[in-house]
């Protein structure tokens, strides 16, 4: 099982800027994947970002640009720089690791972090 910490969401203004930190822990051997997704109520669940372990990132439309993901391997945590932040932004942001390996070596796994919500307002 994977446990993660997220933390960095809150309000800020337009314009403004926000980073995002998940750390996943518990029974690990590799993580292929992990990013952000964000949901508004009502909308699916759709992609901000990912990185693979090998730094390859992957952004949705709507942030390229504005937004910037990395990533420690060594500590299983990813960061999410959100900058130029406009209204559109607001929804809760829901941490992801893809292919978690755990260490058993034994199969792999997505898991989901619990969310955490990001507003916009002036």
């Amino acid at each position: 099982q994977v446990q993660f910490v997220e933390s960095g969401g809150g309000l800020v203004q337009p314009g403004g800027s926000l980073r995002l930190s998940c750390a996943a822990s518990g029974s690990i051997y590799s993580i292929y994947a992990m990013g952000w997704y964000r949901q508004v109520a009502g909308s699916e669940r759709e992609l901000v970002a990912t990185v693979t372990a090998g730094g390859y990132a992957e952004y949705g439309d709507s942030v390229k640009g504005r937004f910037s993901i990395s990533r420690d391997n060594a500590k299983n945590t990813v960061y999410l720089q959100m900058n130029s932040l406009k209204s559109e932004d607001t929804a809760v942001y829901y941490c992801k690791a893809e292919g978690v390996v755990p260490e058993s070596g034994v199969g792999y796994n997505d898991y989901w972090g619990q969310g955490n919500q990001v507003t916009v307002s002036s």
